[in-house]
């Protein structure tokens, strides 16, 4: 192959991933090795059933259809555009083709050998990880398993140039302390305690007669192995020390040393001179110190909130916590951390307003201001899943009273509701469009009226009830008396005993968003209005999971889950035989709270409505494979509840 041509190849593969990870030397090699291939349209690549062949394929121009013969009928599984690998199953065992794979039109295609990538394969773990994910097309095999496709984007660096694909980019080492506070192998656990007491510390790691560690005894396990066993304090501190402890060398990069904790759940990470236990000590490093060398602390941001009465302060550090949700999602934490991170701060700075309110009204309404109530959260809020300060949906429910202070304690609970809201907003937060807010009277009652409105949702099942149910189905005890929320959940409860035939309108209701399986060379976009050439990835990816999971919940009578990747956790537990679909599909709900969220913050926008062209290649592939549990788990809800025979 010329050189001319070799330079074009390398120009179109560095572009897409998983070539865009190689070293320019390593792409030089593939490039030249490298066929290129004209096909017809309605040509076949490949069919399924045929061996493997040896080498595997990128489409350069044109379109590939990947196809599969279903009830005596070719139907369409996937299709394939510029830059999408597929064929695959080669570097995965060499089993037959599992699809047929056709040129939808005159496409020139690149053939890649399999003998050049083995080395690559086996040598880039980058490379293999992204092809181990299910991220090349037609993988039906390994597609479902969401939790790898997590980890590429997490691990496959920034050689991609795709967003957040690095973990702390920038942050070369880290300060960790040192001399560290210790006890020898053989000394009373009354010795380890004294010395933590001296020294202000919440762990003491022991060490043999050379110095090199052999466990670690924290302030749980001196509750939990000491204490809680009612074992004196002369008790030796081997017998209830954690070992083996976990050692790595002091010139880690901050990134392994971070990582090195997430994958063995460590609250401290030990180093020694060599990076074994059996070398000496010489440092120990805690979660809460990477979380103050960051900057990011969410204990002392919550502090602060907890101890401001000032509004300005208040929403000054509620933009603070932004900048902390920035971080955390550019450096791939956890979305279940990150929604529990915010969802804390957003419920403390609910609790400070009520706080304020309360103490300003208080004087006027003596004899009414004690009457217990609840402050809920409800939609995203109530499911601890609103990481932008979206819209808000919340309400009040207030101990019933005798009829003589009715008409005072509901003045109250309303001003009340009308300064919290002011507060929210002034802190940055938006106002629901709906008015499904605390401030509006509808949705600041007594108890008996909240009863007496979902009994109505779910006796009568009509559109405006379904719409109804779907926002307050997901209410949150945020701050106040939570025994009126419990009350609620059992009236709820009680009432779809009585009248089970709701949860088929609620799902035949969890089925109007059908997902965007079908979507070629650009997703589902909104046609018209303000929002039109966008992908609506809440309409479209998003409330189709969240609406499936809520019915679930509710079929099953779980109390107390309310967050959508948590409820599909708990119906896995549930149901064993469809676990890995509904982890699945918890996974793929926080790859949209993640993808939505970094939308919303770079755009300063809900977030819903995303610019297509704005995404990479490797996120594109990254939604297209969410996708597909939603489908599945659409047909668990038709089957269960019979909709296909439903309503007709």
């Amino acid at each position: 192959m010329s050189n001319v041509i070799v330079n074009r190849v390398i120009d179109f593969l560095k572009k897409f991933p998983p070539f865009s990870f190689l070293s320019p030397e390593l792409l030089n090699q593939v490039a030249k090795e490298v066929d290129l291939i004209y096909f017809e349209k309605d040509e076949f690549l490949f069919q399924k059933g045929e061996p493997a062949k040896n080498y595997f394929f990128v489409v350069k121009d044109g379109a590939i259809k990947l196809t599969d013969f279903i009830d005596g009928e070719e139907q369409t599984i996937e299709f394939c555009d510029e830059g999408d690998v597929f064929g695959v199953l080669a570097l995965l065992g060499k089993r037959p083709y599992i699809l047929s794979a056709k040129a939808k039109e005159n496409s020139l295609i690149m053939a890649v050998p399999v003998g050049i990538f083995d080395k690559i394969l086996k040598e880039n773990s980058q490379v293999s990880l992204y092809f181990a994910s299910g991220f090349a097309s037609g993988q039906v095999v390994v597609r479902s398993d969401l939790s790898q496709t997590q980890k590429v984007r997490t691990l496959l660096g920034n050689n991609s140039h795709q967003n957040g694909l690095l973990l702390f980019p920038g942050q070369a080492s880290i300060n960790y302390s040192q001399p560290v506070i210790q006890c020898r192998i053989g000394d009373t656990i009354s010795k380890a305690v004294a010395k933590m007491s001296t020294d202000k510390v919440g762990s003491i790691i022991i060490v043999d007669e050379n110095n090199c560690p052999q466990g670690i005894i924290t302030d749980k396990d001196l509750r939990n192995r000491l204490i809680a066993k009612g074992l004196p304090y002369d008790t030796l501190v081997e017998d209830i020390m954690s070992h083996p402890v976990i050692t790595a060398k002091k010139d880690l990069e901050f990134s392994q040393i971070y990582l090195n904790m997430v994958k063995n759940r460590l609250h401290h990470l030990v180093f020694t001179e060599d990076g074994t236990c059996q070398s000496k000590l010489i440092g120990i490093i805690s979660d809460h110190d990477i979380l103050l060398s960051q900057g990011n602390s969410p204990a002392v941001l919550i502090k602060a909130l907890q101890d401001s009465s000032d509004v300005h302060e208040i929403a000054k550090l509620r933009n603070q916590a932004e900048g902390m949700l920035i971080y955390f999602l550019e450096n791939e934490l956890a979305i279940d951390f990150i929604a529990g991170i915010i969802t804390e701060i957003n419920d403390t700075i609910i609790q400070r307003a009520i706080a304020i309110a309360k103490a300003r009204h208080s004087v006027d309404f003596r004899d009414v201001c004690d009457t217990p109530f609840c402050f809920l959260g409800l939609g995203s809020e109530g499911r601890g899943e609103q990481l932008l300060r979206t819209d808000l949906d919340n309400a009040i429910v207030y101990e019933d009273v005798p009829a003589e202070l009715e008409e005072k304690t509901r003045r109250f609970m309303h001003l009340m509701a009308r300064d919290i809201m002011d507060i929210l907003f002034a802190c940055g937060f938006h106002s629901c469009p709906a008015e499904m807010m605390a401030n509006n009277p509808e949705w600041c009652q007594p108890l008996s009226q909240w009863k007496s409105y979902f009994s109505h949702w779910i006796s009568k099942p009509d559109q405006q009830s379904l719409l109804m149910a779907s926002i307050f189905f997901d209410f949150r005890a945020v701050a106040g008396k939570v025994a009126l929320a419990e009350a609620l959940t059992e009236h709820v409860y009680k009432e779809i005993g009585k009248e089970r035939i709701f949860l088929n309108f609620f799902a035949k209701n969890a089925l109007l968003n059908p997902p965007p399986l079908g979507f070629f060379r650009n997703f589902m976009v909104e046609k018209s209005g303000e929002h039109a050439e966008k992908f609506d990835i809440k309409l479209r990816a998003m409330m189709p999971l969240a609406d499936a999971a809520r019915v679930l919940v509710l079929n099953h009578q779980v109390v107390g889950v309310n967050n959508t990747f948590k409820r599909f956790e708990k119906l896995a537990e549930l149901e064993p035989n469809q676990a890995e679909l509904f982890k699945d599909a918890g996974k793929a709900y926080e790859i949209f709270m993640r993808i939505r969220a970094l939308e919303g913050l770079s755009a300063s926008s809900s977030g819903r409505f995303i610019q297509p062209d704005s995404l990479g290649k490797l996120q594109r592939q990254l939604l297209k494979n969410a996708f597909f549990p939603i489908d599945e788990i659409q047909k668990i809800l038709r089957v269960r509840f019979q909709l296909d025979y439903f309503g007709k």
